[in-house]
């Protein structure tokens, strides 16, 4: 007895594929192996419902397509859009910043700025403008030791520009600041912005899948309604051309040779079961022409099926790349997330060696019997 608790969902999907094929098997010898359709061929209207069948199918799925690719563009198109936003954000948050430099960090309101200056030739005084210049050292040969006269002055000129030091210091560390609130305040707006786009991409994804599982749905309801139709009227057809088969045996001539004799009255290409002896080359040829194509359809459907997987694997791929390049600046914030990973990593190996241990314990303990050799050549394959 299967243990439903340790399936997870590709275990269920396999099971369901399996049993899907057996069903298709067990049809598949009912019409292969049966007398009757053997010796009298295919039947033509049973091949027009499954082209119609196919076609309809095909339409169906390519509508489903167009519905996700137009999801797909609107998805690109509002992450574009908020790209867009994001960058006209910056660049008008980089012109602010630009301006405030301009107007409040000018070069020649820099305290260093008398060193750098151009014009600091210019605007110097001569060495010396009178007897009480204090510019006047000793190397001047103009002013000795012992000649301090403006000192209480000098003191006083000292004391008044270390205030002013002290006051621009204050303000220009007072303006970093603001500036450093400024950034950062612009960096958090920036992450939340592009948080939110993340959180709508994802919404938009979820949104898609959950119409595709629906539409799928629905179809499923629908294919397994209309074969159940497709069983009751192929047992009521059936019936019915076995009575008519039986009253036609018992009244018409079975062994007639004229081929002539097996056309029906109902119409062109009609014929009648049982005076018809086969069919001509000409019939064979055209079935197998058909059954060629037919093959070359399904060819081409995997393939397409194939290659647009690939496609959503690689649009799935880009889109983690980007998102991971992303949340490496928010590392920080995504610790927490990063430990339920592990927990959730460490359950899911529990579950793997669990099923591990029951298809090593249970499944594949069996060995091989007569009856296993012995069920070859018994089906349509």
């Amino acid at each position: 007895m299967l243990k439903f608790q340790l399936m997870t969902e590709k275990d269920r999907r396999e099971a369901a594929y399996i049993e899907r094929r057996r069903i298709q098997e067990e049809e598949r010898k009912k019409r292969i192996l049966n007398p009757r359709a053997r010796l009298i061929g295919v039947d033509k209207n049973a091949l027009e419902s499954q082209i119609e069948e196919k076609k309809r199918l095909e339409e169906e799925k390519r509508r489903t397509d167009q519905i996700f690719e137009e999801h797909l563009r609107k998805a690109d198109e509002l992450a574009v859009a908020l790209e867009h936003k994001q960058k006209e954000e910056q660049k008008k948050f980089q012109q602010k910043i630009n301006t405030f430099r301009k107007n409040y960090q000018k070069p020649e309101d820099r305290r260093e700025f008398d060193l750098n200056d151009p014009d600091g030739k210019k605007k110097e005084l001569p060495c010396r403008m009178n007897d009480d210049d204090p510019r006047l050292g000793p190397s001047s040969a103009q002013k000795f030791e012992g000649e301090d006269l403006v000192s209480e002055r000098r003191l006083k000129v000292q004391k008044e520009q270390t205030k002013s030091w002290l006051e621009q210091q204050f303000m220009e560390k007072q303006q970093a600041e603001e500036e450093r609130q400024m950034a950062e305040d612009a960096y958090k707006a920036a992450v939340i912005a592009r948080d939110i786009r993340c959180i709508e991409l994802e919404k938009i994804e979820k949104e898609c899948r959950r119409k595709l599982e629906e539409a799928n749905t629905q179809y499923n309801l629908a294919l397994a309604e209309e074969k159940c139709k497709s069983n009751l009227s192929k047992t009521h057809q059936t019936t019915n051309d076995n009575t008519a088969e039986i009253y036609n045996t018992l009244t018409s001539d079975l062994l007639t040779e004229n081929p002539d004799v097996s056309q029906s009255n109902m119409g062109p290409g009609k014929i009648l079961a049982y005076l018809y002896k086969g069919m001509s080359d000409e019939e064979r040829s055209q079935i197998r022409n058909e059954q060629r194509l037919q093959a070359e359809e399904a060819r081409k459907k995997r393939e397409s099926d194939v290659r647009m997987q690939r496609e959503f694997d690689d649009y799935i791929n880009g889109t983690q790349k980007s998102i991971y390049l992303m949340d490496q600046e928010l590392e920080r914030k995504q610790r927490d997330i990063r430990k339920k990973i592990a927990q959730e990593n460490l359950k899911m190996a529990e579950e793997h060696r669990s099923r591990k241990n029951y298809f090593d314990k249970i499944v594949y303990t069996n060995r091989p019997t007569e009856d296993y050799f012995q069920q070859f050549n018994k089906t349509s394959r």
